[in-house]
Formats: structure tokens, sequence, C-alpha cells
């Protein structure tokens, strides 16, 4: 097994919106990029919502999400796991990231969306009971997971259920 160790937050302090995922697969860990992986549905998917080009560079990207107030991060810091499943997280290596620190600095953040329901109860389990009583007045919803390994829906399922962060633009 590694230690895998995640990326900083893409986040400008008027970000209204965070999105968490897990911790990044091993793509993604080679490339340094948040859902690098070619089969990932989540840059396909924020294009769509966002009515923009899909040929751009990864700091555009990041620079698109920036600019529509969304901030993207991964609720742990760090965890032993073999490969990019999130079942192989061994739970007794996470390290969750710093959310009060992150919310002290993103004031205007008021949702959060998990991209999938592992990342959903790794932050219920090692985060939430920790956030600031100002923090908790935040409004979490689950979203179908974006991995290739989450097959169960096709992309335009995936997309309707994503289309909910269009109300919180």
């Amino acid at each position: 097994m590694s230690t895998n160790h995640g990326f900083p937050p893409i986040a400008a302090p008027d970000a209204r919106i965070l999105i968490l995922g897990s911790m990044p697969g091993q793509k993604s860990l080679e490339e340094s990029q948040y859902y690098a992986h070619p089969r990932n549905s989540f840059w396909p998917i924020i294009f769509n919502i966002l009515k923009t080009n899909n040929e751009l560079t990864y700091n555009d990207r990041k620079t698109l999400l920036i600019k529509n107030k969304i901030a993207l991060w991964d609720v742990l810091k760090s965890c032993y796991r073999e490969g990019s499943l999130d079942t192989n997280i061994d739970q007794s290596t996470i390290e969750p990231n710093d959310f009060d620190r992150f919310f002290s600095k993103h004031k205007q953040v008021t949702v959060v969306f998990f991209n999938g329901s592992k990342a959903e109860q790794l932050f219920n389990k090692n985060s939430i009971k920790t956030l600031k009583q100002a923090e908790q007045n935040l409004s979490f919803f689950r979203l179908p997971s974006t991995s290739p390994a989450h097959a169960s829906l096709t992309f335009e399922q995936k997309l309707l259920q994503w289309e909910v962060i269009k109300g919180f633009l």
C-alpha cells in the first residue's frame, strides 16, 4: 500500500459552492490534477452545467470553477489506498482535511455537494463533528459519483442529478 496525499483546494475567497470528492485516484495523483482519468465524467458534467468548451486546459478548468464561485476539494488529506477504488481506503490511516480552516477562509460557501456516497460517508464520519456552529448551517447534497467505477448510471443520468448545482450558481 502507498500513502496518497490529496491536493490543495481549488477555491477563491468568494466561493459559494464546495464540491467534495474522497481522495484523488491514481491517474489524478500522477497528473497532479483533479479528475484526470479520461473516463471520469466530472469535467464533462461541469462543462455541460456551465455551458462551456470541453477542450479547456487544466488551468482554464480551474479558472472556470473559480469564476463560477465553485470550490473543489477532497474530504481526505491523506490515506493509504491500493489503487484508485474508495473501497480500498484503509480506514485506520485516514487524515481528513481541515474544514474549519477552509470554511473560515470561505465564509460565503452555503452548500456542499459530495461527488459520490464515499465522500459523504468519509465527511460524516471524520469531519462534520468538528465543524464550528456557524459552519453547521451548510446544506449538504450527495450526487452520484463521476468515477468510471460507478457505472450503474449513464452519463446522462448523472448529469441530470448534477444539474441541481445550477440552482446555487
